[in-house]
C-alpha cells in the first residue's frame, strides 16, 4: 500500500477510534494484517495523536475556557467548573503513574493479535454490564473527587491493547451512575490530559531513536485524524442517547471474533 494512502487510512482509524468505545489498537492492526503495511514511524504517531488532541480541545473549547478561568481567575470562588477541572486532574493521575511504572513492559509489545482480541471481548462484556445496570441519571456536575479517582483507576486498563481508552472511561462513569451522554463527555474531556501525556512520552522517544521524517505523511495524518476525530465526537454525543451502547458492544464482539479467526 502506498504510504500516502496508508497515512490517510491510519488517520481515519485514529480519528474514529480514539473516541469511540471500540479499541483503536484492534483497528490499527488491520492495515498490517490485510496488506502487510509498514510502521510509518514515531513522527507519524505523534501527528495523529496531535490531530485528535486539537479536535477534542476545539470541540470543548468553551468548557475548557470556563475551567481555566475558574482555576486562574476565580480560584477563591465556589465554582462547578473549577470542581470539574480538579476532578479531571485527579482522574488523570492513575494512568500517569501506571504508565510510568509499566512503560518498559508496554514498549516490549508482548500483546499479539489474539490477546488484543480477547481483551476487546472482555472489556466489551464489562461495558455491557455497566450499560444495562446503569439506572441513575447523574450529570457531569455530580461527579465527586472519589468518583473521578475511580474513573481514573479504571482507565488504567486502557494500557492493555484492546481495552479502549474511551471505552474504559465510559464504563467506569456508567458504573458510578452518570447518564450515558455525560459519561461520554467526561471520557472525552479526560482524553485531553491523557493524549498530552502520550505525546510527551512519544516526544521523549524521539531523543533516543533515529527516526525518518516524512512531512507529507505527517500532514495527511494530522489533518485526517483531526477532522475525523471532531466529526466523531460531534456525532457520537448527538446520537448516543438514542442508540445507546449496544451497537458498539455488538461491533466489538464481532471484531474480537474476527481477529481470533484470522
Amino acid at each position: 500500500m502506498n504510504d500516502i494512502f496508508l497515512s490517510f487510512i491510519l488517520g481515519i482509524i485514529q480519528g474514529l477510534t480514539e473516541f469511540l468505545p471500540i479499541s483503536s489498537s484492534a483497528h490499527l492492526l488491520f492495515p498490517s494484517l490485510l496488506f502487510g503495511t509498514n510502521d510509518l514511524g514515531l513522527y507519524f504517531d505523534i501527528s495523529v495523536h496531535a490531530g485528535t488532541l486539537v479536535a477534542v480541545i476545539y470541540y470543548f473549547k468553551n468548557r475548557i475556557f470556563l475551567m481555566g478561568r475558574s482555576l486562574f481567575v476565580e480560584l477563591n470562588k465556589p465554582n462547578k467548573n473549577k470542581d470539574l477541572a480538579f476532578q479531571l486532574i485527579i482522574a488523570t493521575l492513575p494512568i500517569v503513574i501506571a504508565g510510568f511504572f509499566f512503560k518498559e513492559l508496554i514498549e516490549q509489545r508482548i500483546f499479539d493479535t489474539y490477546s488484543i482480541a480477547i481483551a476487546n471481548l472482555f472489556f466489551a462484556a464489562v461495558l455491557f454490564f455497566a450499560f444495562v445496570r446503569n439506572k441513575s441519571n447523574k450529570d457531569l456536575m455530580n461527579i465527586t473527587l472519589y468518583s473521578a479517582l475511580f474513573i481514573g483507576i479504571f482507565q488504567c486498563f486502557a494500557l492493555i491493547p484492546g481495552a479502549s481508552r474511551s471505552g474504559t472511561a465510559i464504563t467506569a462513569a456508567l458504573l458510578i451512575g452518570l447518564n450515558l451522554k455525560d459519561a461520554s463527555k467526561f471520557a472525552f474531556l479526560l482524553s485531553i490530559p491523557t493524549i498530552l501525556g502520550a505525546l510527551l512520552l512519544l516526544s521523549f522517544d524521539l531523543k533516543t531513536e533515529v527516526v525518518e521524517l516524512n512531512v507529507m505523511n505527517i500532514i495527511i495524518g494530522f489533518f485526517t485524524s483531526m477532522i475525523f476525530a471532531f466529526l466523531t465526537i460531534k456525532l457520537f454525543l448527538k446520537i448516543i442517547e438514542k442508540i445507546g451502547m449496544i451497537p458498539f458492544i455488538t461491533y466489538r464482539v464481532l471484531l474480537g471474533v474476527f481477529l481470533i479467526l484470522m
